[in-house]
């Protein structure tokens, strides 16, 4: 069982033994792992990693005896129970202090400049103060082996693909969801045009037949005013003949007559005048209707706008459609270059494993130099005073060739530096390669946001993340066949210079570019009066007696070296220290490249033992 205590980003400040001092971000996790191991009932796993830098790992495992060896060393007042706790409240301390130009507590992780050393690097929690820097903690973390770190990106790419499945089903809700808005929209706009088409046609009707009909009135009225103007004339005609004749009789018969008629046009005149009223308020209804048919051909102009928009954004999102296809078609010839690159650093290898061979040859001759003049100060043991003469004269001559193979390893270092700088060119290219995917999947998502409205649009994004996958499927595909490849060639090429069996090298990486260099150990026979040859750089470190180690080096807080002993031999810190005399020679080992044991800097029985072959 594995229980999560702490898991957050640190700031800290990486000091490289022969390098350049830097500051980064690291991510650091503290996890408590429960066994049912009657020894190890406990154990504390401290990993340290940088989501920038997918090969920066070190691992840390401290069981409760690895603990007593750090509280007895450190003086440590806190029991293992608390000490997680502690050590949580020290890092929250470190992440509170970062924003300081001065911090107080300080987070300080020291290591090798170079990665052959295979030394283990130490985590500090530094105090700082005006008088003196306090050194409340220091704990040796160990440089992930390469099963590690495949195991590690694999958990990490994991992840990715489980977030990249939750962001692309909340990308198909928004569509689904924008389509049926816009749906509804058109509905709803086709509904609205129908209606005004109708309003239209009842307000044409409407005033066609207002019109016909006060038409028809005012008609009507002028027609029937005209008859009685005719019939008042003839009238008036026919009394103005009998007033002539009879002008006394019917003056108060004409006068009553008068003002029948008088009262006849009042009534007509105001009836003329209720239709002029009601003329004018039909007119004042037509001015609203009016009013409310420009309010909706506005309405409708606003809506082609927006249509209008809509479609040169769509024209524009197909433009940067077809700017990210050229932009994958220039990533795929990037990618084939690269490829051309790890052919020719392979063939760098090749060379420079059989200059490798010429040294191994090289070395074996002077070993049997050294065995001749071994028998002859055997022969010559009865004149002391003449063998220490002797002796002296092959110690001058061994240290000769000692230092001409020093020039050799020199050569061969600036070699590996070489390749070093290759290596570091390929992983540079392939970040690059990954920020521009990174940059494409934000521009796709972008796209895909803009076109949520466009059903057309959304069809060619999903065709466009097909071609991705592919290409993706393909790279992988390609970078198989260039590990199986490197394999292929490595076994061949072992096979054909016939390595003897104290020779090993490590299995090739299957990361693209990376091109590890073999760890080779050699088999040197031991005398007392012998100097033992330098191993190559090349080769892991070997064991040393501590009688032999560099007295001017000086101890590193922490835990001692003792704690990293395995079966009496302890790991050489500084290669230059094999130049040094030794009694006996230590058994080649390798690193096993798979394993997958939790490896422990303080306590040995939780180092991985590795195979002799």
């Amino acid at each position: 069982m594995a229980e999560e205590l702490f898991c957050k980003v640190v700031p800290i400040l990486i000091k490289c033994i022969g390098g350049e001092d830097r500051r980064a971000d690291v991510r650091l996790t503290v996890k408590m792992h429960t066994t049912s191991n009657p020894i190890h009932k406990k154990d504390l796993a401290l990993c340290l990693s940088n989501d920038a830098d997918p090969f920066f790992l070190y691992n840390l495992t401290v069981g409760e005896e690895d603990f007593q060896s750090l509280k007895n060393q450190q003086g440590l007042l806190v029991e293992f129970s608390a000490f997680p706790q502690r050590f949580i409240d020290l890092l929250d301390q470190c992440i509170l202090e970062k924003e300081k130009q001065v911090p107080r507590f300080l987070l300080q992780l020291v290591t090798s400049a170079s990665a052959l050393d295979h030394m283990p690097s130490s985590l500090n929690i530094i105090e700082t103060n005006p008088f003196k820097h306090l050194n409340h903690l220091s704990l040796k973390l160990l440089a992930a082996t390469d099963g590690d770190i495949k195991k590690y990106l694999a958990a990490c790419i994991q992840n990715l693909k489980v977030e990249n499945s939750t962001l692309e089903e909340r990308l198909h809700k928004v569509e689904e969801e924008l389509s049926n808005r816009l749906s509804i929209t058109q509905q709803a706009l086709a509904e609205k045009s129908k209606e005004l088409d109708k309003l239209r046609n009842e307000w044409t009707s409407q005033t066609s037949s207002l019109t016909s009909r006060h038409t028809q009135e005012i008609a009507t009225e002028r027609a029937k005013a005209l008859q009685i103007q005719t019939q008042y004339q003839i009238q008036c005609d026919q009394q103005r003949k009998e007033m002539e004749t009879a002008s006394t009789r019917k003056v108060h018969h004409l006068e009553s007559r008068a003002s029948e008629l008088e009262t006849a046009n009042k009534d007509l005149t105001e009836r003329k005048y209720k239709s002029e009223s009601c003329i004018r308020e039909l007119k004042t209804k037509l001015a609203g209707l009016e009013e409310e048919c420009q309010k909706i051909k506005q309405e409708v102009i606003s809506l082609q706008k927006e249509n209008s928009v809509l479609d040169t954004e769509c024209h524009e999102k197909e433009k940067l459609l077809n700017k990210l296809k050229m932009q994958m078609a220039v990533l795929e010839q990037e990618v084939k270059d690269k490829e051309l690159v790890l052919l020719q650093t392979a063939d760098v290898c090749g060379s420079a494993q059989e200059r490798k061979r010429t040294l191994e040859e090289s070395l074996e001759r002077k070993q049997i130099q050294i065995g001749k003049l071994e028998t002859t100060v055997k022969s010559l043991s009865e004149e002391l005073l003449k063998a220490n003469e002797i002796i002296k004269k092959l110690q001058i001559d061994l240290k000769k060739l000692i230092e001409k193979i020093k020039l050799k390893n020199t050569v061969t270092m600036q070699q590996e530096k070489l390749l070093g700088e290759k290596e570091q060119a390929l992983q540079k290219e392939t970040l690059e390669l990954t920020n521009v995917q990174q940059a494409l999947q934000q521009k796709e998502a972008e796209a895909l946001k803009l076109q949520e409205q466009l059903n057309a649009t959304v069809q060619k994004l999903e065709e466009s993340k097909q071609l991705l996958k592919t290409n993706e499927n393909v790279i992988s595909w390609l970078n198989k066949q260039l590990n199986e490849k490197k394999m292929a060639c490595l076994q061949e090429t072992a096979g054909q210079c016939g390595m003897p069996p104290s020779v090993k090298s490590t299995p090739v990486s299957p990361n693209l570019g990376a091109i590890p260099n073999p760890l080779v150990h050699f088999k040197l026979p031991t005398n007392a009066t012998s100097t033992p040859v330098p191993e190559s750089k090349l080769s892991p470190p070997m064991s040393i007696p501590p009688a032999l180690q560099p007295s001017g080096q000086s101890d590193q807080p922490g835990l001692g070296m003792k704690y990293l002993k395995k079966n009496g031999r302890v790991p050489v810190k500084n290669q230059q220290s094999a130049s040094k005399p030794s009694t006996a020679a230590p058994r080649p080992t390798l690193v096993r490249q798979g394993s997958s044991s939790v490896v422990s800097a303080y306590f040995p029985g939780q180092q991985p033992r590795l195979p002799a072959s």
